[in-house]
């Protein structure tokens, strides 16, 4: 990781594999105003507010358990049995890549088994690494979402619900152990919304639920207080603006390092809507903000 591979990246150019992978260690932090709720509906606002500016949009790059090329490593470093769960391409004896993107499970194979451990690690690590940026950039509410933890979770090859547990187990850990050291970060919000109750095995499993078991049943001990919301981050959000706070909240971004990529598609997922939403085009996007690429910006930590 070095200065030249992040002006390289942020414009769209890191490889995949390795490049790739190491964008999950990547924390991108600006001023961001929200413009308008998730469905469209502008906040309304005069410019003598303030509020809007002690917004930061934190973008991170959640695992990918999708399946797909760009993203290779996470399936070669996380799922242990990935060439009993794939198909292999016989000539390279590697991952066999359809239309162009996406890797396919095997007809009638086995579900993926995860190298909890290294995930767990990587998890911490990523957790770690932005809340210490969001200390060092003097936010005081932390707005957390579920990242990677939707159709990135690996529900094709049943390993979701391991990764859901993992995610929130990670970030409490994460919260108990670093709490202390923050001199910014007074408290932390998980925007979880339900969007309909899913069960398997008589258990729900929304990330929501998930998240709050986490935290209660493992007696969360952290001095920074948490609060678990069913609710969506921007409305949270501007809520804690409004109240005085400098907030931060999460965009799951993609290894390709270019902010709101497919906004073109009118916001299919977070990142996209994001887009849409807010200004973090113009002060994320590599084409808009040439301050994007001035390595100067750049803090490895």
């Amino acid at each position: 990781m070095d200065k030249e591979f992040l002006r390289r990246a942020l414009q769209g150019r890191s490889k995949y594999g390795k490049e790739a992978f190491r964008m999950k260690f990547v924390v991108r932090i600006s001023t961001c105003p929200i413009l308008m709720e998730f469905d469209a509906r502008i906040i309304p606002r005069v410019t003598q507010e303030d509020w809007p500016h002690r917004i930061k949009l934190v973008s991170v790059t959640g695992i990918d358990f999708a399946g797909r090329i760009h993203d290779v490593d996470d399936i070669c470093t996380y799922v242990k049995n990935w060439r009993d769960v794939y198909g292999i391409d016989p000539n390279s004896n590697l991952l066999r890549v359809y239309n162009g993107r996406d890797f396919h499970r095997k007809a009638n194979g086995p579900r993926g088994k995860l190298d909890k451990d290294r995930l767990r690690n990587d998890l911490m690590r990523m957790a770690r690494l932005r809340l210490r940026a969001c200390d060092n950039e003097l936010i005081q509410v932390v707005v957390e979402t579920g990242i990677g933890l939707g159709i990135f979770a690996g529900t094709a090859i049943g390993i979701d619900e391991t990764v859901r547990s993992l995610s929130a187990s990670a970030i409490r850990q994460v919260l108990e152990e670093d709490g202390s050291t923050y001199r910014n970060v007074r408290a932390v919000v998980f925007a979880l919304p339900l969007f309909g109750k899913r069960h398997r095995n008589s258990k729900t499993q929304d990330t929501y639920q998930v998240f709050a078991d986490e935290f209660n049943q493992s007696h969360y001990q952290g001095p920074i207080p948490v609060l678990i919301a069913d609710q969506d981050m921007h409305r949270l959000t501007v809520a804690i603006a409004r109240n005085g706070f400098n907030v931060s909240e999460l965009n799951p971004a993609d290894s390709h390092g270019v902010f709101g990529e497919y906004w073109q598609n009118r916001g299919p997922a977070v990142e996209e809507k994001l887009a849409l939403t807010t200004v973090g085009l113009l002060v994320q996007h590599h084409l808009i903000n040439p301050y994007v690429l001035n390595p100067d910006h750049y803090h490895l930590i």
